[in-house]
């Protein structure tokens, strides 16, 4: 075993797959790398090294166990999340505390395969995004170890960074999985709220919290994701998506994306940043992205309300009873910041709300101009004696583009997109509403693939982007026909034109109004195929869409030429009797075309 040897997912599944390695082997190695250095700053504590080889051991003895997605899957957890065997101690050692047992997110992961190998450092009670506010020692960027990591989640990405694991949970209420993905070149996703279970997670604000996951590949993640998402009736902030809450059909082609106008961004005066953002930008506009100027002042008057308002009240809600008692065991400046929250009222929380509610607005509003939003995921990064120097007002400068997030409900993607000229990284992310995970996974892997040897497989979505119903249209419903509104109201996209399968008869209605053709099945008509336009309708509109159509039309089903079956219009046959077939032309374009060169 090779101190190279890759952990990505792919990697290791083919190394299974071939019998090259077993998951016993391959824990052992990462034992092997974990001794070969000191245990701080990166770790907290670590599963005992038989308990980890006896788990990988028992996955190997088990038939079934080879098909689990995590199958021998080597992972790590930031310590502020319940592994059981282990002390929690949210990065306070007199806080420490022994679990019942793992956190929900936790054993979805086990039981989906994968194997932890230990706590990961963090800044103290996941307050901040500097990692250096921690006991354990500060972690540094792999890149360069004068340069922070990066916090809250710090420990974790390190590790991955290092190759000391495949993936790594971490927390992100304000940025704390974004940030160190950013400063280790790493993806750092940060869920809608409440996708993945909350329970076991030592609160930062609880209205807040996320579990992030921090990987090497949109792809990695995105199996993680799926692994370890699902509803917790347990855990009282847990959700799940409604139909169509998760819809993006602008997957199916050109898409919009936002970014701010230039004096509503903050480079802090690292202009090699700005420079690499703007080259993220132009390369989006080259994978087919519609750039669309946004204004970005109402999502920074939510970012300022995180820690400049009574949210900051939800730390305080957790952690009062210790701080009356440890105050001297807290690091000073998380100490300052919880204690701080003393002077709100509830009279400023609601009025608090009430800004919020209005700032939620203003968004909307941007929302209805764009698909997704590409920020810098910060405007800079900065080094241990900057943070010593001034640790609050550089940490508050890292959340330009972050703290916002959770407080609007949003979900986001951290990506890799470069490196300044004294190597260090640079990083951009993909943000959109809540439940968008699935497609901001997609195109950040798009992004990231387009300027970057990614290894492994790219991220698959099913035919029809998520969320949606493909709905193949004949005639009205054309782009730029008279029904097409009908589409195009409830957000539904065109995401491909193509034919039908060859046995299928095409007829100019007679006496509809607008004019409509009527789609017919013939199993024994050999035809040149019916042009259609295929759109991915969103599910949750998918009823009223129906609901309009009017008869002799209907929507049934129908085999495209690809072999593909989608929802189509149909017609029933009475109504063609008398009509004229118009399949020769090949579609109603071609009819209409060729009826219009005839009146000429």
């Amino acid at each position: 075993m090779t101190s190279h040897l890759s952990l990505n997912l792919a990697a290791l599944r083919n190394l299974y797959r071939t019998r090259e390695a077993k998951p016993s082997e391959i824990v052992a190695e990462i034992y092997r790398r974990i001794q070969a250095t000191a245990l701080e700053p990166v770790w907290i504590s670590i599963v005992p090294r038989e308990a980890a080889i006896s788990r990988a051991r028992k996955l190997e003895s088990d038939s079934l166990a080879a098909a689990k997605p995590l199958f021998g899957v080597p992972f790590a957890v930031k310590d502020n999340i319940d592994v059981a065997g282990l002390p929690t101690t949210a990065g306070c050692p007199a806080y420490a505390y022994s679990p019942a047992g793992n956190a929900t997110v936790v054993q979805n992961l086990v039981d989906a395969g994968a194997i932890p190998i230990g706590k990961t450092n963090l800044d103290q009670f996941a307050t901040g995004l500097v990692g250096t506010r921690t006991p354990y020692g500060a972690c540094s960027s792999v890149f360069d170890q004068r340069y922070i990591s990066g916090g809250s989640s710090s420990g974790s990405a390190v590790a991955v960074a290092q190759n000391l694991v495949s993936f790594a949970l971490g927390s992100d209420t304000a940025g704390s999985g974004r940030v160190p993905a950013a400063f280790n070149n790493l993806i750092g996703l940060k869920p809608t709220r409440g996708l993945l279970s909350t329970l076991g997670l030592v609160p930062a604000c609880r209205t807040l919290d996320c579990v992030s996951i921090l990987a090497k590949t949109c792809h990695d993640a995105h199996t993680v994701w799926q692994a370890a998402r699902g509803f917790d009736p347990l855990d009282t902030f847990s959700r799940a998506p409604a139909a169509g809450q998760d819809a993006a059909p602008w997957l199916g082609g050109p898409f919009r994306f936002g970014a701010p106008a230039d004096h509503q961004l903050e480079f802090f005066g690292d202009e090699e940043a700005a420079a690499l953002y703007r080259k993220a930008l132009a390369q989006i506009e080259g994978l087919g992205g519609q750039k669309v100027e946004i204004d970005f002042s109402p999502f920074r008057g939510a970012a300022d309300l995180l820690y400049s308002g009574p949210w900051v009240a939800e730390r305080l809600a957790e952690f009062r009873t210790f701080l009356d008692s440890h105050a001297a065991d807290m690091d000073a400046i998380v100490r300052k910041i919880i204690s701080g929250a003393e002077r709100y009222t509830a009279v400023e929380a609601f009025q608090a709300d009430y800004r919020l509610r209005e700032l939620r607005r203003a968004t909307e509003a941007e929302w209805q101009r764009m698909d997704v939003l590409v920020l810098p995921t910060t405007g800079t990064i900065y080094s241990h004696e900057d943070v010593a120097r001034e640790p609050v007002r550089l940490n508050s400068n890292l959340g330009y583009y972050t703290n916002f997030v959770n407080l609007l409900d949003l979900a986001a993607v951290a990506v890799p997109a470069g490196f300044r000229s004294n190597g260090l990284p640079f990083g951009i992310s993909f943000l959109g509403p809540a439940f968008s995970d699935e497609a901001l996974l997609w195109v950040a892997d798009v992004y990231h693939r387009a300027h970057t040897e990614v290894p492994g497989p790219a991220v698959e979505l099913e035919r029809c982007p998520p969320g949606c119903i493909p709905v193949a249209v004949v005639g009205a419903h054309l782009t730029g026909q008279q029904l097409n509104w009908q589409l195009t109201e409830r957000g539904a996209r065109r995401v491909k034109i193509c034919r039908t399968a060859r046995g299928y008869r095409l007829y100019a209605l007679d006496r509809s109004v607008p004019p409509k053709p009527g789609l017919v099945r013939d199993d024994a008509f050999e035809g040149p195929g019916i042009e259609v336009e295929v759109w991915a309708v969103p599910e949750n509109c998918f009823g009223s869409f129906v609901a309009a159509v009017r008869p002799p039309l209907g929507i049934g089903s129908a085999t495209l030429d690809s072999g593909e079956m989608v929802k189509c219009f149909i017609c029933e046959p009475y109504a063609v009797a008398g009509s004229a077939e118009i399949t020769r032309f090949g579609g109603w374009r071609g009819y209409l075309s060729r009826e219009g060169t005839r009146s000429a």
